[in-house]
């Protein structure tokens, strides 16, 4: 291993442990449990072997990195090969014609540089947050290149520049923020193990700057995408919430809980108490002063945390909680963000179809197929799916045959 490589890899391996709220010797516990037939070191070895590999002061050999990866339950290649965005040509030029068409500088980097200064940094910032949003318009289909390219770039910029300490720990959280942004976009459209990964390299990159707050929003990530990908999230959900500290911004805070309600609800009804918990706390962080959240958090507001709050109860199947926060939510939200709105509509359909109102639920799943039908996701897709399928046993209702018919179509045609 190269030292810049050590360096990386030993902060995944601390950001996994810390994701598990584990010690460096409860790691060197379940290494030793695992290697227990071949073992010869004892367990204080095993302890200073951890701290070395996550200061990026020593390699790990391939039999500790197979002991690793089974204790940590992650595949090796996952933890110790590289998952780097390729940055082609044919994906830069695509890139670069997405970024001109609105209105963005090209990148300040493309000629060699020999040392990086604040005024980047800056321009960097600042660049991020333009393009972040894009998602409010656009899905994960059309962005996704987008991000992954600009991504590319920032890693570029961090290899073959020079620059001051402070201003490399900038460049980590601009690529820890990058790599969340390429990830959500890639879950969107439907590219789960490209969102895993970069998920995974955004928690690396927050762990060397010990950015605590960017930390906890890779596993609340990570969470989600392993509940829409059908898979159980709460455990890093729950290991996102305990990541944040009186210093963190009450929207960020708002935003890890918020999102473990969402793992427990997809949990189940025996999740509840925890679902109702977490809500609240999320309702109690935003109830502060949210004036220093970052750029990547301050979407969360009171009409985001109603959204997530009905959709938690919609899946819980309890209309009685879920259509009040829903409909509240969809009076104050913006058409123009058609495929989250589409989304949203969705559950609503499904809250109403809970409550026996057919007719309800058919005319919210019309509108929510209007939004939905040219958006670049499959998500608004596949939900519309899921609520027309609950519709059928009341086809023989004009409005019902009606909206079906406009699901079928919107789902028969091209994504």
């Amino acid at each position: 291993m190269t030292p810049s490589e050590k360096v990386k890899v030993g902060a995944r391996l601390k950001a996994e442990r810390q994701a598990r709220g584990w010690t460096q010797r409860d790691l060197a516990e379940r290494i030793a449990g695992v290697m227990a037939d071949e073992l010869t070191t004892d367990i204080a070895t095993i302890i200073d072997y951890v701290k070395r590999w996550e200061r990026g002061r020593a390699g790990v050999g391939r039999r500790y990195q197979r002991a690793l990866a089974e204790s940590l339950g992650i595949p090796r290649c996952q933890l110790f090969d590289s998952a780097d965005v390729e940055d082609d040509p044919v994906e830069r030029r695509q890139f670069l014609g997405v970024t001109a068409a609105f209105g963005l500088a090209v990148t300040p980097w493309d000629a060699p540089r020999p040392r990086v200064g604040v005024d980047v940094l800056e321009r960097l910032q600042r660049r991020t947050a333009r393009l972040r949003r894009l998602d409010d318009v656009l899905g994960g289909a059309d962005t996704y290149r987008v991000y992954a390219s600009e991504l590319a770039a920032t890693r570029d910029l961090l290899d073959a520049a020079t620059y001051t300490e402070a201003t490399g720990r900038g460049l980590l959280n601009i690529l820890a923020e990058q790599a969340q942004q390429a990830g959500w976009a890639a879950l969107d459209g439907g590219q789960m193990p490209a969102a895993r990964s970069l998920f995974r390299d955004s928690m690396t990159a927050a762990a060397e700057t010990c950015n605590t707050a960017l930390m906890g929003n890779a596993l609340a990530l990570m969470s989600y995408q392993r509940v829409t990908a059908g898979q159980r999230g709460t455990a890093e959900a729950d290991a996102a919430c305990r990541l944040a500290d009186p210093r963190t911004p009450g929207a960020v805070k708002a935003l890890l809980h918020e999102r473990a309600a969402w793992a427990h609800a997809m949990a189940g009804r025996a999740q509840t108490r925890q679902v109702e918990i977490a809500l609240d706390t999320a309702r109690e962080a935003l109830a502060g002063n949210n004036d220093d959240a970052p750029d990547w958090a301050r979407w969360v507001d009171g009409v985001e945390l109603q959204i997530m709050t009905g959709r938690c109860w919609a899946i819980l199947r309890r209309p009685d909680r879920a259509v009040p926060a829903l409909e509240w939510a969809m009076a104050r939200f913006d058409d123009t963000h058609a495929r989250d709105e589409s989304l949203y509509l969705s559950w609503l359909a499904d809250a109403h179809v809970d409550a026996r109102e057919v007719d309800r639920a058919a005319r919210t799943l019309s509108h929510a197929i209007a939004l939905g039908s040219d958006v670049a996701s499959p998500r608004p897709r596949e939900r519309i799916r899921a609520v027309a399928v609950r519709l059928r046993r009341h086809a023989t209702e004009p409005a019902v045959a009606d909206v079906l018919e406009q699901a079928r179509t919107m789902c028969a045609s091209p994504a």
